[in-house]
């Protein structure tokens, strides 16, 4: 097993003896390079690592640039030697031509940095000689790290033996489901990779990439791996900041961690209790007041599949879910859905695969509601999209294909190794605005407005999805991001939060409404003067209810 150093042991140990509301530093383990044994598995590497690494560099950064920032030897699906000889030679196509990479292309994410590095590649499974039912193209993720996120259990996965040709090839490979991804975690020169493709433990099918398609895929691109870059360093351990304002905010309150409205859990299961903050950033909505809150459990929320009693489809109907029969009404602008105190619904009842949920199963991230709700009129039941502003939370890369509903913020620190997931805003404003993959983004710069895309316009409530993702021993995997989020809406507005603690009253609801925008009735002389024929309704007006389902498909590049 690889030599690791295992940082915030003193920390861990505060934390056994810490109050529950007190705020915690990730745990990571760090990696020891073998840089030496990475030298020499270069082409003519005998000399120096420095000297084989400073050379490789020089010639792969045509390719990929800022290769030699890597903290870890760089593994990709590149025949190097031909690449170099070919540069060498003056080839005209060698910066161009993707015959170096098999066939596999890469994309336009790449991202090396002090954290290790991060790439995706696509393969066109008809061009590669498979026979799949699935008919697009397949991305293939590969990690390699300075450090791995250190979690506790629960985390829920399934582990096979690799095929033997990987066995033998990559010693301690392991073969890993989870979340919907097969990951092939290998340890390689001291410093832990990660080869994963997202797919489906079901049959094949046109509809998803089975995981029995994607081994095939995965054993292929692990047989063309080489070491093409990096940079040799001494790897430092990651610091948290865990500061937070002085002053006490007047209204901002928020429930525990895991604590989620009662029995909205998987099998009515809780959440999870988790006070890291596992990244410093920015809050994901541009201006304050926001609100993390559940949208299926609350009012005009659908009870995701659970079932309700009462009448949903009519403004102001009383209704409840059956899984706790709690009072709701049928109104999105319901100022419960707009005021403090917020809740968790990390772990709250999805068919979502989620390892750090205690039944699998659960939401994946958060739903944040911005500052107010607006209406069409006095009849609407729903909230207008785009009237509020989002923000990239750090400084990072895009990582989205065009179209794609799902938009990553990814970042790669001396500190953190974190990427953030937004979903239900507007892809096509997302396009237009060219926020897709290989776009470098600045903290606090706008790249959205909130709106309510589902797998369609109107698709789900007036919301923004905010998921975190870090790097573990088995690759990127969702944690709860709840705590991390209070901590970035307390540097927002300058003040910190109060916790609602166990047997403390529930605070009351302010009667917060929605702001209407054609509050007075039109009457029907003046309106046939002026209109014989009087115009449809706005699309954002419509009575149907939307499925909450949020499918959450991942984006493609």
């Amino acid at each position: 097993m690889r030599a690791l150093i295992r940082s915030g042991l003193v920390a861990a140990l505060l934390c056994g003896v810490a109050a529950a509301q007190e705020f915690q530093a990730p745990h990571v383990v760090l990696s020891t390079v073998d840089w030496g044994a990475a030298a020499k598995s270069v082409k003519d590497g005998g000399a120096t690592p420095d000297k084989v690494f400073e050379a490789l560099n020089q010639a792969v950064e045509t390719r990929f640039p800022g290769i030699g920032k890597s903290s870890v030897p760089v593994l990709l699906p590149m025949d190097v030697a031909a690449y170099r000889k070919d540069l060498d030679a003056g080839a005209a196509d060698a910066k161009t031509s993707t015959k170096y990479f098999g066939d596999f292309t890469p994309s336009k994410f790449f991202l090396p940095g002090p954290a290790g590095y991060d790439v995706t590649f696509w393969i066109d499974p008809k061009n590669g000689g498979f026979k799949f039912r699935w008919p697009k193209p397949i991305e293939i993720e590969l990690t390699g790290a300075a450090y791995i996120y250190d979690l506790p259990d629960p985390n829920h996965k399934e582990v096979f033996p690799p095929p033997k040709e990987l066995a033998d090839k990559f010693p301690g490979m392991q073969r890993v489901l989870s979340e919907n991804h097969v990951r092939y975690a290998f340890e390689r020169f001291g410093v832990p990779y990660v080869v994963d493709i997202q797919c489906y433990d079901r049959p094949p099918s046109r509809k998803y990439l089975s995981c029995r398609e994607a081994d095939p895929v995965a054993v292929r691109f692990l047989n063309q791996l080489q070491t093409t870059g990096g940079t040799p360093q001494t790897i430092a351990e990651p610091k948290s900041d865990l500061s937070r304002p002085e002053t006490q905010s007047g209204d901002f309150t928020f429930y525990p961690p895991g604590d989620l409205i009662p029995d909205s859990g998987w099998k009515k299961m809780p959440g999870r209790q988790d006070y890291t903050v596992y990244a410093r950033f920015r809050f994901p909505i541009a201006n304050a007041p926001a609100y993390v809150k559940s949208q299926s459990f609350n009012p005009w929320g659908d009870c995701y599949r659970s079932g309700h009693t009462g009448r949903i489809g009519r403004k102001d109907a009383s209704y409840a879910c059956k899984v706790n029969d709690r009072p709701l009404v049928f109104n999105e602008g319901a100022a419960v859905n707009w005021t403090y105190p917020w809740r968790d619904n990390f772990c709250e009842l999805r068919d979502f695969l989620v390892g750090q949920c205690p039944g699998g199963y659960g939401h994946q991230g958060e739903d944040i509601r911005p500052a107010y709700c607006v209406m069409e009129d006095a009849e609407a039941d729903r909230c207008l999209p785009y009237r509020h502003s989002v923000a990239a939370v750090h400084d990072g890369l895009i990582w989205r294909t065009p179209g794609n509903l799902a938009a990553y913020i990814v970042w790669n620190t001396a500190n953190e190794h974190v990427r953030v997931r937004y979903l239900h805003m507007n892809p096509k404003m997302m396009d237009a605005d060219g926020v897709v993959s290989g776009r470098i983004v600045k903290e606090g710069e706008i790249i959205g407005k909130v709106a309510d895309w589902g797998d369609f316009e109107n698709g789900t409530s007036y919301h923004l999805h905010f998921n975190i993702q870090v790097f573990t021993r088995i690759g990127w995997v969702w944690v709860n991001p709840y705590i991390t989020l209070v901590a970035s809406y307390e540097h927002l507005i300058g003040a910190r939060g109060r916790e609602i603690e166990p047997g403390d009253p529930p605070p009351q609801i302010p009667n917060k409404l929605p702001i209407i925008l054609h509050p007075e009735p039109v009457s029907e002389s003046s309106a046939s003067a002026e209109k014989p024929t009087p115009p449809p309704k706005p699309v954002h007006h419509h009575k149907r209810h939307p499925r909450h389902h949020h499918r959450h498909k991942r984006h493609s590049d």
